[in-house]
């Protein structure tokens, strides 16, 4: 009778453990198929935004015509179109794929984003931020574009400097993704007020002149190569992990990521 018990218990526990990875998954696609609705609308097509941003990362008129190619400081990869953050050396790799509009992104970076800068800080793991501005040419608009050449110019100032722009940006992020405020370079200003020392002439000068736009391209047709169906992406040395929970934009505690982490790690 006792080991039926424990049976009936255990079966318990794996029911509730699928039936929050179930509900962990559902909100990730929530997430990726969140323009997918409004593009059924207005294009008449049954496609979720995964598909179309494979299709469309660098869509739109492009404002990077006749700009040379300028690669921010502090970059890595293949034109630099990798941001990493932490030691060179680390064995153990964080990789987050984001668009600068989504609000499922804006989630993962605020509820996680410091955790990243803090355990990279102490020498856990790097950090590899890739970006994808496929919300510009699916709905419209420049914010996302735009935000990632600030972000550029950023980088390009420090990597600290970066870290801390993101957050601000993704703190004070619409809360639609319709909504196309990183489209203003004088928004994008006016948010790096709040961190120090990053207002600088050539920062200024390269958020209102759009210098990093030809990087831009770059980095968008870099996620549209990387098989990468939408955002946000999260991976622990490759291994895509859940970091959503299914309640609206919440993630997992920072001390559930670092068990994450843990279990992931190369050996």
């Amino acid at each position: 009778m006792a080991s039926g018990k424990k049976e009936q218990r255990r079966e318990a526990r794996e029911r509730l453990v699928a039936r929050r990875e179930a509900d962990a998954r559902r909100a990730r696609w929530r997430g990726r198929l969140l323009v997918g609705g409004a593009l059924v609308a207005v294009l008449g097509i049954a496609v979720g935004v995964g598909m179309y941003a494979s299709k469309s990362a660098g869509s739109g008129p492009s404002e990077a015509a006749g700009k040379p190619f300028v690669r921010p400081a502090h970059t890595s990869g293949t034109d630099g179109v990798v941001v990493p953050y932490g030691g060179a050396g680390a064995k153990d790799v964080v990789s987050v794929w984001l668009d600068p509009r989504c609000p499922f992104c804006a989630g993962v970076e605020t509820g996680l984003g410091g955790t990243f800068k803090e355990r990279a800080d102490a020498g856990a793991y790097r950090v590899e931020y890739h970006f994808a501005t496929f919300l510009d040419g699916s709905l419209g608009g420049k914010g996302s574009k735009r935000a990632l050449n600030a972000l550029g110019a950023a980088v390009n100032e420090s990597p600290e400097k970066f870290m801390d722009y993101l957050q601000v940006l993704y703190r004070n992020h619409p809360p639609k993704e319709t909504d196309d405020r990183f489209g203003s370079t004088s928004t994008l200003l006016e948010l790096a007020d709040r961190v120090p020392g990053l207002r600088s002439p050539a920062f200024d000068r390269a958020v209102e002149e759009l210098t990093y736009m030809p990087w831009v391209d770059k980095v968008s047709r870099a996620f549209e190569g990387s098989g990468k169906k939408g955002t946000p992406v999260v991976e622990i040395n490759g291994k895509e992990v859940n970091v959503l929970t299914g309640r609206g934009l919440d993630t997992v505690t920072p001390e559930a990521f670092d068990r994450l982490v843990a279990e992931n790690r190369r050996q």
